[in-house]
């Protein structure tokens, strides 16, 4: 008997598990810098003052500023202003509205993610096993509006509900989103839903916390997959190979 039997549910993640971002960060700075005539700013540079700006965001206002009813547009301006003034960029008021509304454009858009081929193949099997999707991420509403269905993947054919911690509040790690999927999944019993992901803190942790069987993709070798085995993961190369392990005897045990 497999994992499979089991279960009415899978959740999955989907920046690393069901998507790819295409190019680097400052790929889209420097499109949006040239589109008003500046030069690109250095992509060592600006990839390191995004990754402190996010950070600092992230705590102050978590879940894209949800608890303290920040606009979204709001909380990406604050960001990104704070990222090109760690890169060492002071544009001023004007010059920095264009360039952003470049950028805000862009991540709202399909066009800095790729689908990988294995994910929509997947989500319909899950389909045609007579489970129920869910998606769980640690993303903004466009996402669900716009990315998902830009790219082809659409609530009702690929995913049934869907748990946005910008939309909800909440965000991996806490455990509180996975319980939140359970519910909107029908108030399903942990050990009935599946999650996949690719972190083990946000994912794999939370997720079997609760009580809910997780598995873990490395579609990049990580130097972290050794160690996500070694703490007792199933850790796998994508999705095609998920499907493989859970109709397999192996994933019952």
């Amino acid at each position: 008997m497999s994992l499979l039997s089991k279960l009415r549910c899978i959740t999955v993640d989907v920046t690393g598990t069901l998507l790819a971002y295409k190019g680097e960060l400052g790929d889209y700075y420097c499109m949006a810098a040239k589109a008003v005539g500046l030069e690109c700013p250095d992509y060592k540079r600006v990839h390191e003052g995004f990754k402190y700006a996010y950070k600092d965001m992230a705590t102050k206002y978590p879940c894209f500023g949800h608890a303290a009813k920040m606009p979204n547009i709001v909380w990406w301006k604050t960001c990104v202003r704070d990222s090109f003034i760690r890169a060492g960029y002071h544009y001023d008021e004007e010059t920095f509205e264009k360039v952003f509304r470049r950028i805000y454009a862009s991540f709202g858009s399909s066009a800095p993610y790729s689908i990988f081929p294995d994910s929509q193949p997947f989500l319909r099997w899950v389909h045609e096993q007579g489970l129920k999707v869910g998606i769980i991420s640690n993303a903004e509403y466009r996402y669900r509006d716009v990315i998902l269905p830009a790219l082809g993947v659409h609530q009702g054919t690929d995913w049934d509900f869907g748990v946005f911690s910008g939309i909800e509040g909440v965000e991996k790690p806490n455990p509180k989103i996975y319980e939140l999927a359970l519910e909107r999944a029908g108030n399903l019993s942990p050990d009935e839903v599946l999650h996949i992901g690719d972190s083990m803190r946000k994912d794999y942790v939370p997720a079997t916390s609760i009580g809910m069987h997780a598995l873990l993709l490395d579609r990049f070798k990580t130097s972290d997959a050794d160690e996500w085995r070694k703490s007792g993961a199933v850790v796998l190369p994508d999705l095609e190979a998920a499907k493989e392990w859970i109709t397999s005897e192996k994933s019952a045990s």
